[in-house]
């Protein structure tokens, strides 16, 4: 009798066998290591806008620059958010997330001590520089390291940290910059501490698996997977270290391969989404304290609602960290683009009428959509992409977001003279709602493993 041949098994990659992973104590270190940058980004970002909202009294002569000072922190990262995405894909996401938190934290304590609006704008750019090539990293890193049946989530609750940072620049705001004429370069300094955190990333955090493996360094991937294998209680796979198929040292990333087959729809979509959600999202918020001290609210009753109103965005990140492994990520999206739609219109006509409640309760809801939307955007935008463009692709999303933040604080004075707040949030809402169309557009990937 002839014997049945067998086939071989097939060892898993160290991708797979990271996929497979429950979340450890080990997922557990990498979230909060990126977190606690996410978070600082986030006070550095909040702070700007209690700043200028000083500034426009203490250098009254230079109020007319002021915007110029926000969006050329804008610029700068959209610059940094291009040039940092490709640069993880050659460099190591671990080496540019410690790079970039060094330059911005750096800068941001330079900042404090500017003696025009001239100097601030200049090292508000070189801020936008780090800043932006930051954050899609930190995503991407995440994401690489996150278990496939919840990675969405756990990216989400990486971007619920801007919530905390955001919190704390309203209460550095709210309790620190009303304090003197130079509040604000206290502010400032509080929020250079991301040059000392840069130290602890560089030397703790593990670098993606994924990205070791595209430049050979297998030795080096393998003692990775196999520290997060020991933490879940896993044993790895016998002699996978010799027979996993592993991704070979790719072809060097272009942003021109973002447009190949297959990835043109989803990367024009993404990036529609992108600059909707950038362009009202920084309309609105950096210019939130300056709007209600325009419309009669002394600066410290202004920083508190501010406070308050932020103070939403938690319950936002957490009831989109849910629903986008329920609903999916195009549907969590669209419909937290369209709900920041809705409370932005109500919260511009709630600034006009001078009600309180109207204003508190629209701006929570504001918040609350707007920054779960973030949320699922950010979750979104490193699956869309294989391994050797993964870092770029997020990057020039971001990037290109990063544009319509340059352009949005810079529309808000013109929209105001044109028909005051209730036609800035309405144009605020319209941008939203073609974001939520765009979101539609994306593939649906819950639930699938990243593409190598």
């Amino acid at each position: 009798m002839t014997p049945v041949p067998t086939s071989t098994p097939v060892a898993p990659t160290r991708s797979e066998r990271l996929d497979d992973l429950p979340f450890t104590s080990k997922h557990r270190r990498l979230l909060a290591g990126s977190g606690i940058g996410w978070a600082l980004d986030a006070l550095d970002v909040g702070l700007l806008s209690f700043v200028i909202a000083q500034l426009m009294t203490v250098w009254s002569d230079q109020a007319g620059q002021l915007a110029w000072v926000a969006s050329a922190g804008f610029a700068g990262m959209a610059i940094g958010a291009a040039v940092g995405g490709s640069l993880a894909d050659r460099l190591g996401r671990k080496t540019v997330f410690a790079l970039t938190l060094l330059l911005y934290g750096l800068a941001t304590g330079l900042s404090a001590l500017s003696w025009s609006v001239g100097v601030l704008l200049v090292l508000r750019f070189v801020v936008g520089l780090g800043l932006g090539s930051e954050l899609p990293v930190a995503s991407t890193l995440v994401s690489e390291f996150s278990p496939r049946r919840i990675r969405g989530r756990v990216v989400v609750l990486l971007e619920a940290f801007w919530a905390v940072g955001s919190i704390g620049a309203a209460l550095v705001g709210y309790l620190v910059i009303p304090t003197s004429d130079d509040g604000w370069r206290w502010a400032l300094l509080i929020g250079a501490a991301p040059a000392l955190y840069a130290v602890f990333v560089r030397l703790k955090m593990p670098e993606s698996v994924r990205f070791l493996e595209s430049r050979g360094r297998h030795d080096e991937a393998e003692r990775t997977v196999r520290g997060f294998e020991q933490a879940a209680g896993v044993a790895a796979p016998t002699g996978v270290a010799e027979e996993a198929r592993v991704v070979e040292k790719s072809a060097r990333a272009s942003v021109g391969r973002l447009f190949g087959a297959g990835m043109a729809r989803r990367t024009v979509a993404i990036w529609v989404v992108w600059f909707m959600t950038n362009f009202s999202y920084y309309g609105a918020f950096v210019w939130l304290p300056s709007l209600l001290v325009a419309a009669g609210f002394p600066l410290v009753r202004s920083f508190e609602y501010v406070l308050i109103i932020t103070l939403a965005q938690l319950p936002g990140y957490a009831a989109s960290a849910w629903l986008i492994e329920k609903w999916g990520r195009r549907g969590t999206l669209a419909t937290f683009l369209l709900g920041s739609a809705v409370a932005a219109v109500f919260f511009g006509f709630g600034a006009v009428s001078g009600s309180v409640a109207q204003i508190l309760v629209a701006g929570m809801a504001l918040s609350f959509f707007n920054l779960g939307a973030w949320g699922a955007l950010y979750a979104v935008t490193p699956e869309l992409y294989p391994t050797p463009l993964r870092g770029t692709g997020a990057g020039w999303a971001a990037g290109v977001g990063r544009i319509a933040s340059i352009a949005a604080p810079l529309s808000v004075p013109p929209l105001i003279a044109l028909g005051g707040p209730p036609t800035l949030f309405v144009v605020f809402g319209a941008v939203f709602v073609v974001g939520a169309v765009a979101a539609t557009m994306l593939p649906e990937l819950r639930g699938t493993r990243l593409a190598e």
